[in-house]
């Protein structure tokens, strides 16, 4: 039996307890649920799994759910709740098989643990906009195999065939003598049950449905509004000793003397002084003290004798990269090739060339960074962080500790957000410090990074330069297309490296486009930059959408066909994103380009693109007019189709903030580096939209019944274009670069 398991037995045996929610877990490290007695569904291996055979994913029932007295259901989600609503459609596809109202369900991130690979993948990631379309089957089917324990023990219980026994939401009904019993009722049989043959249950018709597909209210409502929500920044143990630091200015740099260390020493509340990698740290009875004296302590940072690949030179700067990158010689390596390009550049009636760019961006999420780390007496090491891979955290963890991986707790509170900022980033994570301050004072250590030196270490997206071409036929039609994207993707970014095979996250979104273009030349230029790069929401998309569906409008203009039109014309025989851009138009009135005077007065116009991210298509239309000198997005229309859905009011909660955050990188989000470090260390240098300039927004869901996609990115890509081709319709001026407050439109 696993740690987990027995922590689990303990909890399921029939004595009475009362505790406190917040008091329990702020005690002991249980993570956003309450602790509540129940009589669980099997927790040790079932006899039907004692064979030696590894169980199928998502089968090993008691490792995801228990059966409580009052009929409520305990259910650890193999994916972490971050505000995309991931607890509510995971109780909705669960509760729909076990016949249980997701409104009776406690839903905690689950641990780290092999059993909870659910995707189709084998792994556990929740990022990529994948959780619910890679687990979407095995998450039914693991309801289902509970509903049919649950079945089975009535079946014993009330001495009657299995076949003659229905459920209804919490309760197993025996018709013919109308007898019922609560689900809570069966648990302590059903306990003792094998696990059935994954094979042996059969899923619903989804015309039974009576969740999924519904608006079901989110089951976090409550704790969110009413500040019980627990984050790691709220974690506390007992003995629990905080603590702050200060990074080197510039990544590489290392810790030199410490002129007033014996003052900061004898600063009240302060325990101790630590030098650790590249940083320095104060660790005090309570984190304001901490903080304080280590921004007093005057540091000596010394060069490296022999700077390695994290080193960031003191003569960095974004706009010189920036220029390097559009300037970089050469033609790359082949991404994706249609046709012949040097053909169709031929044959072209008229041909254009434009190079546009990326910038850097920040993750800028407003949970501060933290980590939490405990050694215990029986030589466990436990770990509360932020976290979107907890086994991938685990792996890490026991790299660098030397302990080996199951001694290794990894506790997952809630995500103030995820926006890719939560994996595995070396440099730019809190937890390997509170693992070295815990060793050195001998006590649990709470890290808290202030939001300047988060600022300082995050993580980025990537920066690009995308030179393209393009050859138009005699109706202004594009018969061919190259775009040359010089970068550094993030998950080369994250190796160091330009692998054997070029970078997927570097291209997407560029490459894979749906429109009909007879020769096409996506190619890549790997260009190492000393910015320390990450995933960011939608990942390439975010940046190549907007650089394409720009470019896409300026062959439009080139061509004298309406933008509109000229995507209608590159769909055609497309069903679905033909069926998909029509609908934004019709959401917005009917298309009109502009320029227009609206009601108000105002001069307006519009701007559309598309984008096809994480295996879900999405259209978008925005209305943009000029105040004092300010773009001033008033609407988006947006359109989506992620296939199938569970529950449209989180499909529409995640296209709100996705726009949202697509209005903040288009209008206002930038890295700058000057002199090898960054200038924003807060929102002052990094403004993030204000609900002031939030558009009005209209979303509408398409379910064209194609394979489910993903619904927490796809959104975002297609917003940037979208607004920055309705700026150039506006303005007359051509946008190629974010963000628009660069530009000067007065």
């Amino acid at each position: 039996m696993s740690d987990h398991d027995e922590v689990i037995a303990s909890l399921s045996e029939d004595r009475p307890a009362n505790f406190s929610r917040r008091r329990f877990l702020l005690a002991t490290g249980s993570v956003a649920g309450a602790l509540v007695l129940g009589i669980g569904l099997p927790v040790a291996q079932s006899r039907a799994q004692a064979t030696g055979a590894v169980p199928a994913p998502g089968t090993l029932v008691p490792a995801f759910l228990e059966i409580r007295p009052d009929g409520s259901v305990k259910f650890l989600s193999p994916f972490i709740e971050g505000g995309q609503g991931i607890f509510t459609a995971m109780a909705q596809i669960v509760g729909e098989e076990l016949d249980a109202d997701p409104a009776t369900f406690v839903v905690e991130n689950a641990p780290a643990g092999s059993q909870y690979k659910v995707m189709d993948s084998g792994l556990r990631i929740t990022g990529g906009s994948q959780s619910v379309r890679t687990s979407y089957t095995t998450m039914r089917r693991l309801g289902a195999l509970a509903r049919q324990m649950l079945l089975q023990a009535a079946a014993t219980t009330l001495s009657v065939p299995i076949e003659r026994l229905r459920t209804e939401p919490g309760k197993v009904i025996h018709d013919d003598s109308g007898r019922s019993l609560s689900y809570g009722e069966l648990a302590a049989r059903a306990r003792d049950l094998p696990v059935p043959p994954p094979d042996s249950v059969r899923l619903k018709d989804p015309a039974q449905f009576r969740w999924i597909g519904k608006p079901v209210p989110r089951l976090d409502m409550h704790e969110k509004s009413t500040g019980q929500a627990i984050y790691t920044i709220d974690c506390r143990v007992d003995d629990m000793l905080h603590a702050a630091v200060q990074h080197a200015p510039r990544l590489g740099l290392n810790v030199g003397p410490l002129r007033n260390a014996e003052q900061v020493k004898a600063m009240k509340g302060v325990h101790s002084v630590h030098v650790l990698p590249g940083a320095v740290a104060v660790v005090a009875e309570r984190w304001w003290q901490a903080k304080r004296a280590v921004e007093s302590l005057q540091v000596e940072w010394q060069e490296p004798q022999t700077p390695d690949g994290r080193y960031m030179p003191a003569d960095f700067s974004s706009a010189d990269f920036a220029d390097a990158l559009a300037k970089e010689p050469g033609n790359g390596e082949d991404a994706e090739v249609t046709g012949n390009i040097t053909e169709g550049m031929s044959a072209a009636k008229t041909t254009l060339s434009a190079t546009y760019h990326s910038q850097y961006l920040n993750h800028a999420q407003l949970e501060p960074p933290s980590a939490l780390a405990r050694f215990n007496p029986d030589g466990t090491l436990e770990l509360w962080l932020p976290n979107q891979a907890p086994e991938m955290f685990q792996a890490d963890a026991a790299k660098r500790t030397g302990l080996p991986a199951e001694k290794i707790i990894i506790h997952s509170p809630l995500l103030g957000g995820f926006f890719g900022r939560h994996f595995v980033y070396d440099t730019a994570m809190v937890y390997p410090q509170a693992i070295q301050l815990a060793q050195a004072v001998g006590r649990p250590v709470k890290v808290i990074w202030s939001r300047e030196e988060e600022f300082l270490r995050d993580t980025h997206r990537p920066m690009a330069a995308v030179r393209f071409r393009a050859g138009l036929d005699d109706k202004g039609y594009p018969l061919a297309l190259e775009a040359i994207s010089i970068c550094e993707g993030p998950t080369e970014g994250l190796a160091g490296k330009h692998g054997a095979k070029l970078d997927p996250t570097a291209v997407e979104g560029l490459a894979g486009k749906s429109y009909s273009i007879p020769h096409v030349r996506i190619a890549q230029i790997y260009k190492k930059g000393p910015v320390r790069l990450g995933y960011w929401r939608s990942v390439g998309n975010s940046m190549n959408d907007f650089l394409y569906e720009c470019f896409l409008d300026e062959i439009a203009d080139h061509g004298k066909i309406d933008p509109f039109a000229l995507r209608l014309h590159l769909l055609q025989g497309n069903e679905r994103l033909t069926k998909l851009l029509n609908t934004v138009a019709e959401m917005s009135g009917g298309w009109q380009a502009g320029p227009y005077t609206a009601a108000d007065g105002s001069r307006r116009a519009r701007g559309v693109a598309m984008a096809s991210p994480f295996g879900t298509e999405a259209a978008a239309i925005a209305e943009v007019s000029i105040e004092n000198g300010q773009v001033r997005v008033h609407q988006v229309w947006e359109a989506v189709d992620p296939g199938s859905i569970v529950n449209p009011a989180i499909v529409e909660a995640q296209v709100n903030g996705a726009i949202a955050l697509g209005l903040s990188q288009v209008l206002l989000e930038e890295s700058v580096y000057e002199k090898g470090q960054p200038v924003a260390r807060n929102y002052d240098m990094y403004p993030i939209l204000p609900p002031s300039r939030m558009a009005k927004v209209e979303v509408r869901i398409v379910e064209s019944g194609a394979k489910m996609g993903g619904i927490g990115e796809p959104p975002l890509p297609a917003i940037p274009p979208a607004v920055a081709n309705a700026v150039s319709r506006l303005t007359g001026q051509r946008i190629r670069s974010m963000p628009l407050s660069h530009y000067d439109f007065t």
